[in-house]
């Protein structure tokens, strides 16, 4: 059966297909950031990467949620 993708995952095809990166790949960049705030790893994505609020929120979402800190 194929069960849509609810919440943040939702925006993933999105987020590789805008830029070009697997999600692997964001995944290993917000370990860079591992120790910080919510809102201070949207800020590392939106700055060092040039991505969108909203789906920097999305990985972020995820990642905090796969990365207990």
């Amino acid at each position: 059966m194929d069960e849509k993708v609810k919440g943040p995952a939702s925006y993933f095809p999105s987020i590789e297909k805008k830029y070009g990166k697997p999600i692997d790949f964001w995944m290993n960049e917000l370990l860079k950031v591992l120790g910080q705030k919510h809102m201070e790893q949207v800020k590392f994505l939106q700055t060092e990467h040039d991505m969108g609020q909203g789906h920097a929120n999305a990985l972020v979402h995820v990642f905090r949620a796969n990365n207990p800190h």
